[in-house]
């Protein structure tokens, strides 16, 4: 479900449903100046929150007066006015639409200047939800209207659930100013209340399933009045307020199942970032290097390895053919120096980075700069395999933050632990060591040599190199 319509549905489902209690005491509505008015206020609203200013001072004053105006609002619905319709018809509107158009998600309907299928998919999101909003609101007036007596406890209701994000930003920016102490059940208040456009989709399908709930006497009501009546045309009219009110419950089952199931979607399917494909596990050979066959990679496909380093860091790397018609391998480790560690994908013929959604151009992966993958140096492949050394791999260390359970071996007492439950670790001719104390640890510092034996396999240095660059962790 597209991210544009759960997020239309997030800033304006509320405020129609309340524009539908709204209207639902008052005489129906004219359309054409109804739509202009909506239509105006969207538009205004939207350019206001577009060019709203970011200062602390403006975003006060603009949640003072909307808190003042749902104050109002509640006050304005002891009368039946047509002209206080249209008006907080416009009004709230307008600041739905502020804070929708104040989204910085919004300028990526299009990451390009020309009309494409991503622009055209986002629109019609937008549009659709547009719709559905305004299918809710009518539902629910017309819902109302047959249920009179739940229209203030609705009311009440939806204002409290617009009325708590706005006392939570309004709670920050007093204590932002310094006007209000910063306090832990304040910032636990601000970051319980804001932040929740998820639940706000959720509690307004909650709220129609409630209104659905408490149409079914009407629609019992009718039935039993249907089937009791003999008289034809009595029964004629009967049957037709009848199904009328079977449309109008099923109607709003569907509303309500399209508003939960689309954030649910979004929550668990469509916001969730790619998966990365199991990487396969390689380890060194005794020359201290791994072996890959070619057939394995010359498939231009992504193959995504993982290899684990002496001290348990996870280091990922993939390999790709980079040209259908020869062999060019790409062989790179599966991070970006300006994204991090979580890797990339490749959906149909195309590698993307998990974390900024970037298209790599395939014949370009093994070079550096960009959000490319960071290349690996010194690897070599004939026809047979692909050879990458234990020094090259070693580099990517520094790229990845995993670190996987293995069990050790204290060097200093011979006692037996894990990797990630040592408290003390020292590094010495590139190799990690860890131990179960600090006296072990103490020992192994002063005196290395005495318990090391021989340097580990696939480290180059020279014995006077390693030693110079031991290092204590």
């Amino acid at each position: 479900m597209s991210h544009f319509f759960v997020t239309v549905l997030q800033a304006f489902l509320p405020v129609a449903l309340l524009l539908g209690l709204h209207w639902s005491h008052r005489s129906a509505p004219c359309l054409r100046p109804l739509m202009w008015t909506t239509l105006l206020a969207l538009l205004v609203g939207t350019l206001v929150g577009i060019r709203l200013p970011s200062s602390q001072t403006v975003q006060l004053i603009f949640t003072l007066i909307q808190l003042v105006a749902l104050a109002l609002f509640l006050l304005s619905q002891f009368t039946q006015s047509s002209k206080f319709g249209y008006l907080w018809q416009g009004l709230l509107i307008i600041g739905a639409a502020v804070h929708w158009g104040d989204d910085p998600n919004l300028t990526a309907l299009t990451t390009t200047h020309v009309v494409n299928t991503d622009l055209l998919l986002n629109i019609s999101a937008v549009i659709l939800a547009f719709g559905w909003v305004a299918f809710s609101a009518v539902l629910c007036s017309m819902m109302v209207r047959r249920l009179p007596r739940w229209r203030w406890s609705l009311l009440l209701l939806l204002v409290v659930l617009l009325v708590l994000p706005l006392s939570g930003g309004l709670m920050l920016l007093l204590m932002k100013l310094q006007a209000l102490g910063l306090t832990k059940p304040r910032l636990s208040f601000v970051a319980r209340v804001t932040n929740n456009g998820a639940a706000l989709n959720y509690l307004c399908a909650l709220l129609l399933a409630l209104l659905s709930v408490g149409f079914l006497l009407p629609l019992l009501k009718n039935r039993q009045q249907m089937q009791s009546t003999d008289e034809a045309i009595a029964k004629r009219k009967a049957t037709a307020d009848y199904r009328n009110t079977r449309r109008t419950f099923t109607a709003a089952l569907v509303a309500l199942l399209v508003v939960a199931l689309g954030q649910l979607y979004w929550d668990q399917v469509a916001s969730q970032p790619p998966r990365l494909s199991e990487a396969q596990p390689v380890t060194l050979g005794p020359d201290g290097k791994v072996h890959i066959p070619i057939e394995q990679v010359r498939d231009g496909k992504l193959h995504r390895f993982v290899w684990i380093a002496d001290d348990g860091k996870a280091v990922r790397f993939f390999v790709i053919n980079r040209y259908p018609d020869r062999l060019r391998l790409g062989v790179v480790f599966d991070a970006c120096l300006l994204c991090g560690d979580q890797g990339y994908v490749m959906e149909g013929n195309q590698v993307i980075c998990v974390a900024c959604g970037v298209r790599i151009f395939i014949p370009s992966i093994g070079k550096a700069g960009g959000c490319n993958p960071v290349p690996i140096e010194g690897w070599s492949n004939d026809d047979n395999e692909l050879v990458i050394s234990y020094a090259s791999l070693a580099v990517g260390a520094n790229y990845f933050s995993t670190v996987v359970s293995m069990d050790v071996v204290d060097p200093v007492d011979g006692s037996k632990l894990t990797n990630l439950k040592a408290e003390h670790k020292y590094r010495y001719a590139g190799k990690t060591y860890f131990f179960a104390s600090e006296a072990s640890y103490n020992k192994f510092r002063d005196n290395p040599r005495s318990f090391v034996t021989a340097h580990p396999a696939g480290s180059t240095e020279s014995a006077t190199d390693n030693a110079a660059a031991d290092e204590e962790e």
